[in-house]
């Protein structure tokens, strides 16, 4: 597709995601910065995203939230970057499986274990990841032998899935098993991954300029 990329995002959000996987990809894209609670919230990004959440990825007249399906959908737009197993390929279930694992079970898990929430025992099967302990050993089982949830094969699904181990090691939302600091500490050195915190980390460094309202955004 030839169409510009644009992506919403704030440098202290789940848009770090967003913004490793397009570096990953390496198609030319324009960045509008989003303040909580102000541009975020403003009519004309809520038409964007009703949820008023980044990050939000506009790609000619298709727009993409949720940041798994911005991982997704960039593998498939540019197939050229080799970051989805093809339709047909034996690796194409393995993909989907580990990376929409992490965005259900595993961050359900996290976010209500930050929350002090616990499921009772006696309804785990009323909870999509049954147990906390229970997602981080279907976790650390994706891991397998390594180096990458595809075996030699690095993907988007690592991108999506290295991003939660990562932030939750950091935040000590994810128990720092040996699997999951060994993966982390392998994705860390990704050109890619540094060109991405580089950029983010250098807009905090700063102090935020003024965002560009999301009216100025290519439409």
């Amino acid at each position: 597709m030839s169409d510009e990329l644009v992506l919403y995002t704030h440098p202290m959000s789940r848009g770090r995601i967003a913004r490793w996987m397009l570096e990953e990809v390496g198609a030319p894209y324009q960045c509008v910065l989003l303040d909580y609670g102000t541009t975020m919230k403003s009519p004309a990004y809520l038409a964007v995203n009703p949820m008023g959440k980044v990050p939000a990825l506009r790609h000619g007249d298709a727009v993409i939230t949720e940041t798994a399906a911005i991982c997704a959908y960039l593998a498939d737009a540019f197939p050229d970057a080799g970051l989805a197993p093809p339709p047909g390929d034996r690796l194409r279930g393995p993909y989907y499986r580990w990376l929409f694992f992490a965005a259900g079970p595993v961050e359900a898990a996290v976010t209500n274990r930050a929350l002090g929430v616990t499921v009772p025992p006696e309804r785990a099967a009323m909870a999509g990841y049954g147990s906390y302990e229970r997602a981080m050993d279907g976790l650390e089982a994706a891991l397998g032998e390594g180096p990458y949830l595809l075996g030699e094969r690095f993907s988007a699904a690592d991108v999506y899935v290295g991003s939660q181990i990562g932030f939750g090691l950091r935040f000590g939302s994810i128990e720092p098993r040996l699997a999951f600091v060994t993966y982390h500490e392998r994705l860390a050195t990704r050109p890619a991954l540094l060109r991405a915190q580089g950029i983010d980390d250098a807009v905090i460094a700063r102090g935020r300029e003024p965002p560009p309202e999301p009216e100025a955004a290519p439409e």
